[in-house]
């Protein structure tokens, strides 16, 4: 009887004793059967704890972990994406409308920085740099050579506001380098990089990004419209990669009747949430031509998107991007940030307009653009394929989901003088790197020129591109007279707007080339022919 009495407590005891070796081994012995027999998030804590215990080098899992997580996040989709700490600073600049830094816009050749423009009124200017400066040293440390970059000269040049850098200067027409000391202080980082009247009646604002600040640019740029008495308006989305989807809401507000649709965003874990109009928008009867192009993407979508599902006004030029994911911020102790895509956004009228994407590393998404031009899609309005369903707008229009926003108008893209000569000239930066010597050599002349109109009538008898071919000609690009001469006005438009944007600034770089454009022709056309408010479709009305 005592033996038996005894026998529960020895068996609970060997279990014990059973456990704590398997345990043991488990943990010393079987790592690949606890990747196993554990799944998802403890398989990944698992792996690294193993690799950490028992790898045969030392590895820096800080390292380890930072080249992993971009490669997960990439098996989920094109826009969740990883920025490590040191680069979250950079990435947000753009969009939260400041910076602190020197104030200079540059770029580097033959292995020197070289001051394109000085910001008015910042701590560069207030130093006494001008434009055409060379940096050739920061703090006493040489600042030339082969392995000078763009992010190293930004980083060298940004810093807390208030802190000092000390630059060493070449300037034209001086023998000796001059020492010029900067307080760094906060850069304006604008959205709205053009506003002016295209003609006595119409108005035009160009749209960098989608920032912070952008809504209240745009208010002030359309303030300053209202001054000049402008009748109608053109917003000019091309190239604008996006930003924030709230400043997009915020300007559609602007042009919109009270509760009309202007976005929703759902998805698995975010309940459809409505973006609507509140009716207290000052232009909701202005006509209204919205431009885009293949660049257009993200909260330019959204706009214009908005703009044409509400039929509030017409959309010109060529279809645009096609992203329709939304992506939250969610930061790390480390200050690094993980940009998630939570939901998919939709125009009004229901369309979601993200194009078509594989999870993992996606090469067809990523070379989209390209394959669209060699489709022919910039050229042709029949090239495009639309690969989701049909949908309609207000007033029953057709309109197309599953790969950005058809524009209303197409506005194909002229090659018409197109020659090799000018797609060399232009692809290895000859005529960037003219632009900016011609400049420099000439500032001093040309600065007597201060407003667009005669800074161009100038350039006009200077024979820029003769003087272009000669340069071109020393620097490896074959003079080809025929081909220069086909290529002609196209050479003359490209040379003279880098000199335009390097003696004045890249508002004045935008007027000069809206000059030659044919979407602002369409769009003037548009509002002359009272068609800025699209109509339904000839199938409703028949109806």
């Amino acid at each position: 009887m005592k033996n038996n009495r005894l026998s529960p407590l020895w068996l609970a005891l060997s279990a014990v004793i059973g456990i704590v070796i398997g345990t043991f081994y488990a943990n010393h012995f079987s790592g690949n059967r606890l990747s196993i027999i554990n799944s998802g998030s403890n398989k990944l804590n698992n792996l690294l704890y193993i690799v950490d215990d028992q790898y045969v080098d030392t590895v820096n899992m800080g390292d380890l972990v930072e080249k992993a997580v971009p490669q997960i996040l990439a098996e989920l989709d094109p826009h969740s994406v990883y920025i490590s700490a040191k680069d979250v600073q950079s990435a947000n600049d753009d969009l939260r409308g400041s910076f602190s830094g020197v104030g200079i816009e540059f770029t580097i050749r033959q292995d020197t920085l070289r001051v394109q423009g000085v910001i008015p009124g910042g701590p560069a200017e207030e130093a006494g740099m001008v434009a055409g400066d060379k940096i050739i040293t920061v703090d006493d440390s040489v600042f030339t050579g082969k392995n000078l970059t763009s992010d190293m000269a930004m980083h060298r040049l940004k810093g807390p506001e208030g802190t000092k850098v000390k630059l060493g200067i070449m300037r034209y027409g001086e023998k000796e380098p001059l020492e010029i000391v900067v307080t760094r202080g906060e850069i304006p980082m604008n959205s709205v990089t053009a506003a002016y009247m295209l003609d006595d009646k119409t108005g035009y604002i160009k749209l960098k990004n989608f920032g912070e600040n952008t809504y209240y640019e745009m208010l002030v740029a359309l303030a300053q419209l209202a001054q000049e008495e402008f009748q109608q308006l053109v917003i000019d989305l091309r190239g604008n990669t996006g930003g924030y989807l709230q400043s997009a809401v915020q300007i559609a507000n602007e042009f919109l009747p009270r509760q009309k649709l202007i976005v929703y965003t759902e998805g698995r874990n975010s309940p459809r949430e409505d973006y609507r109009s509140d009716g207290r928008g000052s232009y909701q009867q202005l006509p209204l031509v919205v431009l885009i192009d293949e660049v257009s993407a993200s909260a330019s979508e959204i706009l214009a998107g908005a703009i044409q599902d509400n039929d509030r006004g017409t959309i010109i030029g060529r279809r645009s991007y096609g992203k329709g994911l939304v992506q939250k911020p969610i930061e790390f102790g480390d200050g690094s940030v993980m940009r998630l895509t939570i939901a998919r956004y939709y125009t009004p009228s229901g369309r979601c307009i993200q194009k078509p994407y594989t999870s993992g590393s996606d090469k067809d998404y990523e070379e989209d653009l390209l394959t669209r031009y060699q489709h022919g899609e910039f050229f042709s309005l029949d090239s495009i394929k639309h690969t989701g369903p049909e949908y309609h707008t207000s007033n029953g229009r057709p309109v197309y989901g599953g790969g950005g926003i058809t524009p209303d108008i197409f506005v194909p893209e002229d090659t018409t003088d197109y020659t090799s000569y000018y797609k060399e000239a232009s692809m290895t930066g000859l005529i960037l790197q003219f632009g900016y010597e011609y400049t420099d050599q000439h500032r001093t002349e040309m600065g007597a020129y201060t407003d667009l109109e005669a800074l161009v009538r100038y350039l006009k008898k200077q024979r820029l591109v003769d003087q272009f071919a000669n340069f071109a000609d020393k620097h490896g690009l074959k003079r080809r007279n025929l081909m220069i001469q086909r290529s002609y006005h196209l050479l003359d438009q490209y040379v003279t707007s880098r000199v335009v944007y390097g003696m004045l600034d890249e508002a004045a770089l935008i007027e000069y080339l809206n000059q030659d454009d044919n979407a602002i022709r369409q769009a003037l056309s548009v509002f002359a022919k009272g068609e800025a408010f699209p109509q339904a479709s000839a199938a409703l009305n028949e109806k």
